[in-house]
């Protein structure tokens, strides 16, 4: 018997996608924070200006 895909993308696939996605976030955390709060700080400031 063979198998068919009925979508292009399986259960194992997106488990393993989520876990390699969030992998990323815990590794890079800290320089995603400090973008984030770069990021921010620059709305802020120019947002003031207005």
């Amino acid at each position: 018997m063979r198998h068919r895909y009925v979508s292009g993308i399986t259960v194992i696939e997106l488990v393993l996608i989520l876990v390699i996605v969030i992998a990323l976030l815990l590794i890079f955390k800290n320089q995603l924070i400090d973008l984030i709060n770069t990021i921010f700080d620059k709305i802020v400031s120019e947002s003031s200006g207005i």
